[in-house]
């Protein structure tokens, strides 16, 4: 176990947490949003009428945004990873 190997592991562990962190906060309010959004499509089903008007909507922006940040924390939580594994590669 070389000085590399140690290297590679803390820093992967490091990226993994702190990619975790930031994708779950984004994440749920991201599923929360959808999910409100499901609803309100199955009432407008039910009730025959529209409730919005057609076009973006600053909810839709904000699931755009939630979306986007999720994605960076997972994309930190995958190289984090990927450290983790080459810490074990490198010999």
């Amino acid at each position: 176990m070389g000085v590399i190997n140690l290297i590679c592991w803390g820093l992967g562990v490091v990226l993994v947490v702190v990619g975790y962190q930031r994708a779950k906060g984004p994440w749920s309010r991201y599923q929360e949003l959808k999910a409100q959004e499901s609803n309100l499509a199955r009432y407008e089903g039910w009730r025959g009428t529209r409730l919005r008007d057609e076009g973006t909507s600053a909810a839709s922006i904000m699931a755009q945004e939630l979306r986007r940040r999720a994605q960076l924390g997972g994309l930190i939580l995958g190289v984090g990873f990927v450290l983790l594994v080459v810490g074990f590669a490198v010999h």
